[in-house]
């Protein structure tokens, strides 16, 4: 099965998260978004790219908590550390991104966004959020990382260290998302904004992209193997199970 559908408009990739309503991200689907990062990425006539979820009612939940709980360690460590390399190349993709979110984009889901270059987002109730404090884990440090760089440390201390979900204007108002448009819009003002990027000099581009991603890039190497071994333990310790566990019930 196809958990990432892809379209071409315009020279522009559509890539949609296709794993049933809520997109919750497992290793298969991990692995499936990494292909077509790497196939976009290597496409000549490819010139910009749109991250969409196939539904409107969720872009990601996030991480698949009762699919995940049931892993070994070894196992679990398998698909974070896919997960970050993910969104550490989805961040740097050299090509410009879009995220157009059209539901809730919850901890890593949320976190894929953040790794676009632009987050265009349906006004309404659409939720976005990093609530892993709540589970008794940290934010994975790319999306941590990425944040600070985004919203500033002090907007990013209150979103992470209190786990709350945002409404459009207040995570505009933060300077999380770039638009809040009507759910119509979302995704032809995305394509069209990949368009506009997309079709300008592109060794200029690039290097202007580079010259902002690659110091947090860095930051995020230096440490990554560190921080992926407090999450996974932080992921198995008593508090975390317990918490992960009452989470599953809602899941």
């Amino acid at each position: 099965m196809k958990l990432i559908r892809t379209e071409y408009r315009d020279k522009v990739a559509i890539l949609k998260l296709n794993r049933g309503i809520t997109n919750a991200l497992n290793l298969k689907l991990v692995n499936q978004l990494a292909e077509n990062l790497q196939k976009a990425r290597d496409a000549s006539n490819v010139y910009g790219l749109v991250l969409v979820s196939s539904n409107e009612k969720f872009f990601s939940i996030g991480f698949d908590i009762p699919e995940l709980f049931e892993l070994t360690r070894k196992d679990f460590q398998v698909f974070y550390r896919a997960f970050n390399r993910v969104c550490i190349d989805l961040y740097k993709l050299p090509k410009p991104t879009i995220a157009a979110i059209t539901g809730h984009a919850i901890a890593g889901g949320c976190i894929l966004t953040l790794c676009c270059d632009y987050r265009f987002i349906a006004e309404g109730r659409k939720l976005m959020g990093l609530n892993e404090i709540k589970l008794g884990i940290p934010v994975p440090y790319p999306g941590d990382c990425i944040l600070q760089q985004l919203a500033g440390t002090r907007n990013a201390r209150e979103i992470m260290g209190t786990g709350e979900f945002y409404h459009p204007e207040e995570l505009l108002q933060a300077g999380i998302v770039d638009q809040v448009l009507s759910l119509k819009q979302v995704l032809p003002k995305s394509i069209e904004k990949a368009k506009l990027l997309g079709a300008l000099p592109h060794k200029a581009f690039r290097m202007i992209k580079r010259n902002r991603v690659e110091m947090v890039e860095a930051q995020i190497l230096t440490h990554l193997a560190e921080k992926e071994q407090f999450f996974i333990e932080c992921w198995f310790s008593h508090e975390a199970q317990v918490r992960l566990k009452e989470a599953i019930k809602k899941f």
